[in-house]
């Protein structure tokens, strides 16, 4: 199992380009499963994950190329409708699979879903969102079992999830009559999935002031598409908060500045300079993120796009770490998402919790150790705490960094960084 070293201490200047969103791609693929035909997805980003998802599909039935960041997706001879155990414990995303393999076989037996190790995220939202739209749902040997052909209904969820959003999207595109989803995501990588679905011949209309779609069921869908993937805004926050942190000064390539205007806000909060180089295309802004000499104190709650996200909490608690004072960090979306809080300690960090609110006081600077990765935020967060530690840190797990950032080493080092990847 590889390992990180890192040296650190350097400033980082230069150009890093985005890539591809992971949160955004892999539902797309699984919509790939909707309808038996060819489709072509770019802007795909290399990583662990990808690769757990094109695994999955061919396990289904499909046949997939992957190469120079394209998938070729040939799902016309799919005829499994199963997600097993193996696979989808390692990948909480492998669950997408479900609402399209309902909406295309009528069942759709998928295992429960693991991925990083920080707390339960059940699928309750879900499931109760296909029983009420006319799915039968039983449990088999920790196999989720639904059978059914799919009604249109009014569906509102407690609270908005993103992983169920996509799912009823993707489950209703074909079910008889209309599906509201109230209290619904509207995350941009949701809003990706909708766009793909509906170049497809869905009728689905998005209605985000009040976090609301109306899909319209129709019998079938084109069989062939071609879809860009957004840049990936997790990646982006990850390299301007470490800017912002260790200093120096980077462009920024290939972002959506729209998906990241509460981020952008808070780091110039901190103190960080952040210009913003718009494009004609969207997906082909810039943003140079100049560090200050000092890093303000700044609380930070998370919520539901268009707020802060929960996937930079620990990257933002990283930052903290050296602040003038003390910052409240709050997780309002995953309550329990605080592993990263020992690991950070071991750098000197000075962080108390007290349930889902981190209160950190910044001290004068952090100090080289050897910490472990627990999940992929936290690998971030590890990474960026481990450049601005003057001397020789360790990162070890680093699998979990593999399923989240593509090149993320090769990026660094092209602006400055001192990492290497080595066996442990």
């Amino acid at each position: 199992m590889d390992k990180l070293v890192i040296n650190g201490g350097s400033r980082l200047f230069g150009t890093i380009s985005v890539s591809g969103s992971k949160n955004a791609v892999l539902p797309i693929m699984a919509a790939t499963l909707i309808e038996p035909g060819l489709y072509q997805l770019e802007n795909v980003p290399d990583l662990k994950d990808t690769r757990t998802m094109i695994r999955l599909l061919e396990m289904i039935g499909a046949k997939v190329e992957f190469a120079n960041n394209k998938l070729l997706i040939d799902s016309r001879k799919c005829n499994n409708p199963i997600a097993p155990y193996d696979l989808v414990k390692t990948m909480r995303a492998s669950f997408y699979v479900l609402g399209p393999l309902l909406s295309r076989f009528k069942e759709a037996t998928v295992s429960l879903p693991g991925g990083c190790a920080w707390g339960p995220r059940p699928v309750d939202y879900h499931l109760k969102a296909l029983e009420e739209m006319g799915g039968k749902v039983s449990l088999d040997y920790g196999n989720i079992v639904i059978k059914g052909d799919l009604k249109g209904s009014r569906i509102k969820f407690k609270k908005i999830s993103v992983g169920a959003t996509g799912n009823v999207i993707m489950a209703a595109v074909k079910a008889k009559g209309t599906t509201e989803i109230q209290n619904a995501s509207m995350e941009p990588e949701i809003a990706n999935l909708v766009t793909f679905l509906n170049d497809l011949g869905a009728d689905i209309v998005s209605y985000p002031e009040s976090n609301v779609y109306i899909i319209n069921g129709v019998k079938k869908l084109l069989s062939s598409s071609t879809c860009k993937i957004i840049p990936d805004r997790i990646e982006a926050g990850t390299y301007m908060i470490a800017v912002a942190f260790v200093g120096g000064e980077v462009t920024v390539r290939n972002v959506c500045f729209n998906h990241l205007k509460d981020v952008i806000d808070k780091i110039r909060l901190s103190g960080a300079d952040v210009s913003i180089l718009k494009s004609d295309k969207e997906s082909n802004d810039s943003l140079i993120i100049k560090s200050s000499d000092q890093i303000a104190p700044v609380d930070m709650s998370t919520s539901e796009y268009p707020g802060f996200p929960t996937d930079l909490q620990a990257q933002w608690m990283a930052l903290m770490t050296l602040c003038s004072g003390d910052a409240c960090i709050v997780d309002n979306i995953y309550k329990d998402r605080f592993t990263h809080i020992a690991e950070l300690k071991r750098f000197g960090a000075k962080i108390s919790l007290n349930e889902n609110k981190a209160l950190v006081t910044g001290v004068d600077e952090l100090q080289p150790a050897p910490v472990m990765s627990t999940d992929i935020r936290a690998s971030a967060s590890l990474v960026i705490a481990a450049l601005k530690a003057n001397g020789k840190s360790e990162i070890s797990r680093i699998y979990h960094l593999d399923r989240g950032y593509e090149n993320i080493v090769d990026k660094l080092n092209s602006i400055g960084a001192n990492i290497k990847r080595v066996d442990d």
